[in-house]
């Protein structure tokens, strides 16, 4: 059955539509609560504007937008001076002076919401959990075109997000990394951070319509986490952080159609798949983000803890055949002095064979011309360095192994050349070993000379 078969873009459209609109108005503020490492405030402003929309109705007994619209945004504002406050005043940590200022005022808002839902239709849960599949049904006439309203407003609040966003660049910029140098430059950032919080309690009022108090903290700290993982530039980080929150709507919602199906359900919350979606894509991008995914990261150890592997079974073997030690060469044996497991042994044999450092006779493995050259600049660092921690840094000749057993497999030509020339060109190494002399790869030289 196709996806779309079903499809109604009167209804499923106007969903998308309010969703994406609230998932990037969200994600362009978020960026900056990410950078500014605030998110909690985020997920503060969206709690504590409780009270604001309770204060709103009992002031006006009615439950207008605009009313609970400027209450909402005054909590919100609040809420950042508050913490603020506390912080400066009590001397305290940012993350315990929110603490206290969200949950006090998220509590002290569920209270007033219940006392005046006893007395009027005020649904707690729309306010918590939201109610975007009801999106298009609230329509407004705008220019002989019926609109849902949460569209208009959430439209609104888009443009304003990115109007604040490109015209306050810099100061966005700067205060974000530096809050110091904004000073210094001539504007004030703590302007710029109540102008940012401002809008952020803006955008999570009117995201109220569509995922809700709560879900909408997803749309402002997710794809902008997501994004920090995937880029290390401040305007791409937007771009990608906004691309990833449209996406993160569209699939909530193509999830929430399709997913129950498979259990036997009809559908599911829209604004809960939503904030699933955003979550999968911080997941998939914790674990294959280029710079510092845990899938990148994994293979780069791995691919360092082969290369050590490898230049340690060359100096093995050059140390065997140097003292002429009574020791065989075979797999096994080799696994088990160097302390390797099974299939890394196996990948670093099978490598140094098919770059012809290392032979297989017999069963047993030999150096090459070519493996024995790298044996010997391995070893070479290592006594250097072993030559150098005695005679400028003092250490005890019985610590001196591990020591240079680190350094050996970082150290190129040039720092060799160095160390050759601090220790005045040694012979001999403080255990007496001889140093082995600096050659040039005959690959190298073939090169060179073509």
């Amino acid at each position: 059955m196709s996806i779309f078969e079903n499809w109604s873009w009167a209804l499923d459209g106007w969903i998308v539509a309010a969703g994406v609109l609230c998932a990037v108005a969200s994600a362009l503020l978020g960026n900056f609560l990410v950078l500014r490492r605030m998110s909690m405030l985020g997920d503060a402003i969206s709690h504590a504007v409780l009270p604001g929309l309770a204060a709103s109705f009992f002031l006006t007994e009615s439950r207008n937008s605009w009313p609970m619209f400027v209450g909402a945004v005054l909590a919100g504002v609040l809420t950042a001076f508050f913490t603020e406050w506390i912080r400066g005043a009590g001397k305290v940590d940012e993350g315990a002076s929110m603490g206290v200022v969200f949950t006090s005022l998220f509590a002290l808002g569920l209270i007033m919401i219940v006392r005046a839902a006893d007395h009027v239709d005020l649904d707690p849960g729309c306010v918590l959990y939201g109610a975007i599949e009801m999106t298009p049904l609230d329509l407004v006439d705008i220019r002989g075109f019926l609109i849902p309203r949460a569209v208009v407003t959430l439209s609104v609040v888009t443009v304003i997000n990115l109007l604040f966003v490109g015209l306050f660049w810099k100061e966005l910029k700067i205060s974000s990394f530096d809050s110091g140098l904004a000073t210094t430059v001539g504007f004030s950032s703590r302007l710029i951070h109540y102008l940012l919080m401002i809008l952020v309690a803006v955008t999570a009022v009117a995201s109220f319509e569509s995922v809700g108090n709560i879900l909408v903290v997803a749309m402002l700290v997710v794809p902008a986490s997501a994004a920090y993982m995937l880029t290390d530039r401040l305007l791409p980080m937007i771009f990608v952080s906004v691309v990833l929150a449209a996406i993160s709507a569209v699939t909530g919602h193509l999830s929430a159609i399709i997913v129950p199906s498979w259990f036997g359900f009809e559908s599911t919350t829209t604004a809960g798949m939503m904030a699933v979606s955003a979550g999968g894509i911080l997941f998939l991008s914790i674990v294959f983000s280029p710079k510092s995914g845990v899938l990148i990261r994994f293979v780069r150890q791995r691919l360092l803890a082969w290369q050590i592997l490898e230049e340690d079974v060359v100096a093995f073997l050059y140390r065997i055949e140097e003292r002429k030690l009574p020791i065989g060469h075979d797999f096994e044996t080799l696994r088990r002095e160097l302390l390797a497991d099974f299939v890394s042994m196996k990948v670093v044999l099978n490598r140094l064979v098919s770059r012809s450092q290392l032979v297989v006779d017999q069963g047993e493995y030999k150096l090459t011309d070519e493996g024995r050259l790298r044996a010997e600049s391995l070893v070479r660092s290592h006594r250097l360095w072993e030559e150098y921690l005695v005679s400028h840094v003092g250490i005890d000749a019985d610590r001196l192994h591990q020591k240079a057993e680190r350094l050996e497999h970082f150290t190129d030509k040039d720092l060799r050349e160095r160390l050759n020339h601090e220790t005045n060109a040694p012979e001999n190494d403080p255990h007496g070993r001889p140093i082995p002399a600096e050659r040039d790869s005959p690959k190298s030289d073939q090169a060179s000379t073509s």
